[in-house]
């Protein structure tokens, strides 16, 4: 893969990304402590056309969390179809990190950061000893599984599609051999784990999806097509050899969303 790392962004789109992030905090009476990229421009395949996912975590209020009434962590604030900022709580988050949800870990590992808060140092240092590596394989084997059903199965196909599949097959050997959260930049994930006999044809499938829209199709590409079911097949009789994971305990989650809540415990 020719490129290395997702494109920057541009200083217009930084600004704008950032005074939405105000206008949440404003609105929703929140404090935004961790915002990035996700998806393909975090990926580094964007296409001219790609829209901007913009994810992150919040925190409200210490009186917030005190009421009896369930309420909703997840603040979705879709714009357009360019730009789609969704976030989640940090009582959420911290949950899903215990639970090693790959999401979050993507999220964290993200090469694009919008805004990243001291007072969220102490919840990002719990990922590490949160990475479990069994439950990850599985995550991105359905995901290159369902993307495959979904997405591949017509005559003609939009090439950003075997891109997700590839990602999510190339995550999940990365995980059975390493044993440590994937990269999220794609060229990380092809230049550790892809043959170099496929390298070639998968650089030249990047250049095209530069050049064209996000919905324009394809044919299909029958040598993809055979490393996809070769490296799934391989992947999958890898994860025996997995250990299995508990979980840790909650001493050390409690104590960082205090911290960051001002409350001692």
């Amino acid at each position: 893969m020719n490129e290395d790392a997702a494109k920057p962004i541009s200083t217009h789109m930084n600004e704008r990304i950032a005074a939405e992030l105000k206008n949440i905090e404003a609105s929703k009476d929140v404090r935004v402590l961790y915002a990035c990229e996700s998806g393909s421009r975090a990926w580094g395949f964007a296409s001219e056309d790609s829209d901007y996912d913009v994810r992150f975590i919040y925190v409200h209020e210490p009186e917030w969390y005190l009421r009896l009434e369930q309420a909703r962590d997840v603040i979705e604030w879709k714009l357009n179809e360019a730009l789609d900022i969704n976030g989640w709580d940090l009582s959420k988050a911290l949950r899903l990190m215990r639970a090693s949800n790959p999401t979050i870990f993507e999220w964290l590992n993200s090469p694009i950061v919008y805004r990243e808060l001291d007072a969220f140092s102490a919840p990002k240092e719990l990922s590490g000893p949160s990475f479990a590596p069994r439950p990850t394989i599985y995550h991105y084997l359905n995901m290159a599984r369902k993307n495959r059903v979904d997405h591949l199965s017509a005559e003609r196909v939009r090439l950003k599609k075997y891109f997700y599949v590839m990602r999510s097959l190339l995550a999940a050997q990365w995980v059975a051999e390493k044993r440590t959260a994937p990269p999220v930049p794609f060229a990380e994930l092809v230049n550790a784990e892809l043959e170099p006999a496929v390298k070639p044809l998968f650089d030249e499938l990047v250049q095209r999806k530069i050049n064209i829209p996000e919905s324009d199709l394809m044919p299909h590409v029958p040598e993809l097509d055979v490393w996809i079911e070769h490296t799934y097949q391989e992947v999958e009789a890898a994860i025996p050899n997995v250990p299995s994971f508990d979980k840790p305990e909650w001493d050390a989650y409690d104590r960082a969303f205090l911290d960051v809540l001002g409350i001692s415990d």
